[in-house]
C-alpha cells in the first residue's frame, strides 16, 4: 500500500518591509524577491503599484483604476479631499490588492514580498492629530498578517542624505526645507520604533550597515525563521 502523495502546496509566507522614507525597504525588497526566485522558491514582489490579477483583465483594470485614483492623483485634488477620505481610499486600495493579489498568491504556495506594506500609513496617520489612531487601526485590521517584518531603522537626517529629495507627503505637509522633512520623519520614526518593539518586528541598523551587509542579515532571518534558504 503506497503513502499518499500530497497534491497541493503548503500556504506561501508574507514578508513586509517597515521604514522612513530613504531607508531602502524597496532595494531590500526587489532584491530578497530575485534571490528567493534564484533559489527556486515561488515569489512575487508585491509593491504600490502592483495591479495585476492572475487570469482576470477586468479586476486588473478596476484594481488598477483604483491605483490611479489613490497613487496618481493631482497633488491639489489630494489636499483638498482631506487626511479623512485618504485614509478610507489607502484602505481600500490596500483591501483589494490583499484580496484579489496577495491572498490567492499565498493560497497558491507563493511567497508574497511586499514592499509597499501599510504599516508606514499607519505611522504617518498616528502622528496626525486630526485622524483617530483606533480608526486607522480599524480600517486596516482585516489585512492579512506577515509572517516575517523587517524594520529598516535609520534616522531621517541620514535618509536624506541617501535621497537626496523628498516630497511634500515625505514632510508631512509642513513645510519644503530639509528640517521640515527631518522632524516629520523623526516623529513617524519614533511611532515605528515603539511599534516594532510591541509587535515584534525584525529591526535592521540600516544605518550601521551597507546594503550588502543589510541584505546577509535579512537572508539569515529568512532562514531562521520562515526555513527559506536563498
Amino acid at each position: 500500500m503506497s503513502a499518499t502523495v500530497p497534491t497541493t502546496r503548503p500556504p506561501g509566507r508574507l514578508i513586509t518591509f517597515v521604514g522612513g522614507d530613504g531607508a531602502g525597504k524597496s532595494t531590500l525588497a526587489a532584491r530578497l524577491h530575485q534571490s528567493l526566485n534564484g533559489a527556486g522558491h515561488q515569489a512575487l514582489l508585491v509593491g504600490k503599484h502592483t495591479t495585476a490579477v492572475p487570469a482576470d483583465p477586468a479586476l486588473s483594470a478596476y484594481l488598477d483604476r483604483l491605483n490611479e485614483l489613490v497613487y496618481r492623483r493631482d497633488t491639489r485634488v489630494a489636499k483638498a479631499c482631506g487626511d479623512h477620505y485618504w485614509l478610507l481610499a489607502l484602505a481600500s486600495w490596500y483591501t483589494l490588492q490583499d484580496r484579489l493579489v496577495i491572498q490567492p498568491a499565498l493560497a497558491a504556495g507563493t511567497h508574497v514580498v511586499l514592499d509597499n506594506a501599510h504599516h508606514k500609513i499607519l505611522a504617518r496617520y498616528a502622528v496626525n492629530p486630526e485622524v483617530s489612531t483606533r480608526l486607522c487601526e480599524q480600517v486596516f485590521a482585516h489585512l492579512t498578517e506577515p509572517e516575517l517584518v523587517f524594520f529598516l531603522d535609520i534616522g531621517a537626517r541620514e535618509a536624506l542624505a541617501r535621497k537626496g529629495s523628498f516630497t511634500s507627503l515625505e514632510a508631512g505637509h509642513s513645510g519644503s526645507g530639509d528640517e521640515d522633512f527631518i522632524r516629520y520623519q523623526d516623529s513617524v520614526l519614533d511611532h515605528m520604533r515603539a511599534t516594532a518593539e510591541r509587535d515584534g518586528w525584525l529591526r535592521l541598523n540600516a544605518a550601521s550597515m551597507d546594503r550588502d551587509q543589510v541584505f546577509k542579515a535579512a537572508c539569515t532571518a529568512l532562514a531562521d525563521r520562515l526555513d527559506l534558504i536563498i
